[in-house]
C-alpha cells in the first residue's frame, strides 16, 4: 500500500485537484487498491469552526471537464502525525514545502517533496491568483504521471 498526501496552502484548489486526479489515474489502471490518496492544507484559512470549505468552484469545474468528481471533499489541515501515516507528502510549491516542514518537523525519511520533482522539477502555480485552472490541471497530470512512473506503474 502506497500512501500519498498532497499539500497546498488552503486545500481548496491544487492539492484536492491532485488528490482526485491521481485517484482517477490509479482507478483507470486498476490499481486503486494499492493506494491511499489524500490532500490537506498548511494553513487554516479555509477551515472555519472545525469545518473545511469545499473545493473551490473553478477547480471543481476543471476536474468535471475531465470526468472527475471531488464531491464531498472539504479542506483539512496537515497534522504532525501525517508524516508517520503517509509514505509521500507532495507539495505544490516551495512555500508549501517550507510550511509543511514547520508542521511535521524534520524529514528523516525524505518523504517531503514537490510533486513536480517527478516531472522535471518546478512548482505548480496557484490558480487562486492567476485563474488558469487548465494549466494547473495539466501540471498536476504531468506530476502524477511522473510519480506513477517513478513508482513503477
Amino acid at each position: 500500500m502506497i500512501k500519498v498526501m498532497f499539500i497546498c496552502h488552503g486545500n481548496i484548489c491544487r492539492s484536492p485537484m491532485a488528490e482526485f486526479i491521481l485517484r482517477d489515474m490509479v482507478k483507470k489502471k486498476n490499481i486503486s487498491d494499492e493506494f491511499v490518496i489524500a490532500s490537506c492544507a498548511t494553513s487554516r484559512e479555509e477551515i472555519w469552526g472545525g469545518v473545511g470549505n469545499p473545493v473551490y468552484p473553478p477547480a471543481r469545474e476543471e476536474l468535471a471537464k475531465h470526468g472527475i468528481s471531488c464531491k464531498g471533499k472539504r479542506a483539512v489541515q496537515l497534522k504532525k502525525s501525517d508524516y508517520d501515516d503517509y509514505d509521500l507528502l507532495l507539495c505544490m510549491d516551495n512555500t508549501n514545502l517550507r510550511n509543511a516542514k514547520r508542521i511535521v518537523g524534520d524529514d528523516p525519511d525524505d518523504k517531503l517533496k514537490l510533486l513536480l520533482d517527478f516531472a522535471g522539477g518546478g512548482s505548480i502555480a496557484d490558480p487562486w491568483y492567476f485563474g488558469n485552472f487548465d494549466r494547473t490541471y495539466a501540471d498536476i497530470v504531468r506530476g502524477c504521471t511522473g510519480l506513477l512512473k517513478e513508482l513503477g506503474y
